[in-house]
């Protein structure tokens, strides 16, 4: 590499990971306190809530990945064209195709990421997401025990716990009611206790300390009453349904699953349609990855003396928007109204003939700015507006 790519390549990178520290932060953030909710509402453990953001993680990449890139190449051109950069480099005769020599290395590394990320580790992440809010839907990881209130462990005991201390190994305040298949009921009550494992884990024994053991059976007189100082009680823990294979859902495959299925003649059409939207989808938006350096050029170079921003804002718009209606796109092809190749494909093929086009006019056509209109339309509406401004009329009745 020469100087001016490693230059170029320093110009890029910063806000490149920027941006997708940023957007992972902002995500996260969105995010984290509905979990936080979730599992206490659940009676999870916090750990719980680290491992599910990590599983989101492929996600938000999947997303920030694309406007990183973007970003990072807009920022890094609309720099050097402002500082008057850009025009020695073309006065030296470097064109702007061999100036996007380093963004298409980053946009190559970064679409083999993405398509890593999209294709394989993405439907795994996701798989063990849902696994993981079944779990704790279904108390399969254990639901803490809430001190004050009722706690149901299965269908036959109940149990309560006035005070907890030293997380969770003294407990005091304790009662319990437990059935049995044959009719039988227990109920305790206790001054102290503590839970111990067993060799066997699907049993826990809860060693109980100072209290009253109350005993019946429908054969019984009169329920049975018994004190102690030390009584151990076993408890059968709850079976828990196991979660369904991977691939319930589109999101779970992975982009081979998606082709076999997608022309499986054992599979509906519906779940045809669906794979194959879904496999699409997926390809586009890595393919998109390709036309964002040439996009980033034609938004990030402003018409001369100009600095205004709006190149940034637009390129913004513009790539939220594709990826909007590629999202429409793939439900209409999983609905099977229209062929999702066709749904997906020509949007694609309509927003890279827009990115060349604009590229084409910054870089062939002299003196060419693709969004040089709006520009000069949002400079003569802004200085409409600011002449009604406060500020602006009192300076104009001092003049």
């Amino acid at each position: 590499m020469t100087s001016i790519d490693r230059y170029m390549a320093r110009l890029i990178a910063l806000p490149l990971f920027s941006t997708l520290l940023i957007a992972a932060m902002l995500l996260i953030l969105d995010r984290i306190r509905r979990l936080f909710d979730f599992v206490a509402t659940q009676g999870g453990p916090v750990s719980v809530v680290w491992k599910m953001l990590a599983n989101l993680l492929p996600e938000y990449l999947g997303l920030g990945i694309p406007i990183g890139l973007m970003l990072g190449v807009l920022l890094a051109f609309r720099r050097i064209a402002t500082s008057s950069e850009l025009d020695v480099m073309r006065a030296v005769g470097m064109s702007y195709g061999r100036l996007l020599r380093v963004p298409y290395y980053y946009a190559i590394v970064l679409a083999a990421l993405n398509i890593a990320i999209v294709g394989y580790i993405q439907p795994q992440a996701r798989y063990a997401y849902e696994q993981l809010r079944f779990e704790l839907r279904t108390g399969a990881l254990g639901a803490s025990i809430k001190t004050g209130e009722f706690t149901h462990l299965g269908d036959k005991m109940t149990l309560r716990i006035e005070r907890s201390q030293d997380r969770g190994r003294k407990l005091s305040g304790i009662f319990v009611h437990a059935e049995t298949p044959r009719g039988d009921w227990v109920g305790v009550t206790a001054a102290s206790g503590q839970f111990l494992a067993t060799d066997d884990p699907n049993v826990i024994i809860f060693r109980l300390t100072n209290g009253t053991l109350i005993h019946n059976r429908p054969d019984f007189r009169t329920p049975r009453t018994l004190t102690f100082s030390s009584h151990d009680l076993p408890i059968n823990l709850p079976r828990f349904e196991s979660f369904r294979t991977r691939g319930g859902k589109n999101l779970e495959y992975t982009l081979p699953e998606l082709a076999r299925m997608g022309h499986a003649p054992t599979a509906s059409e519906e779940q045809r349609d669906g794979s194959r939207a879904e496999f699409h989808f997926r390809l586009v938006e890595v393919a998109s990855m390709f036309l964002l350096p040439l996009l980033a050029v034609a938004l990030g170079v402003p018409p001369k003396r100009s600095t205004s921003a709006l190149g940034v804002f637009l390129s913004i718009v513009m790539v939220v928007t594709y990826h909007k209606i590629n999202q429409y796109a793939a439900s209409l092809g999983e609905r099977g109204t229209v062929d999702p190749a066709i749904a997906l494909w020509v949007p694609f093929v309509i927003f890279a003939a827009l990115i060349l086009w604009m590229y084409h006019q910054i870089a062939n056509v002299p003196g060419g700015q693709p969004i040089g209109a709006l520009e000069r339309f949002f400079g003569k509406a802004w200085a409409m507006v600011a002449r009604y401004l406060p500020g602006r009329r009192r300076k104009e009745a001092r003049a």
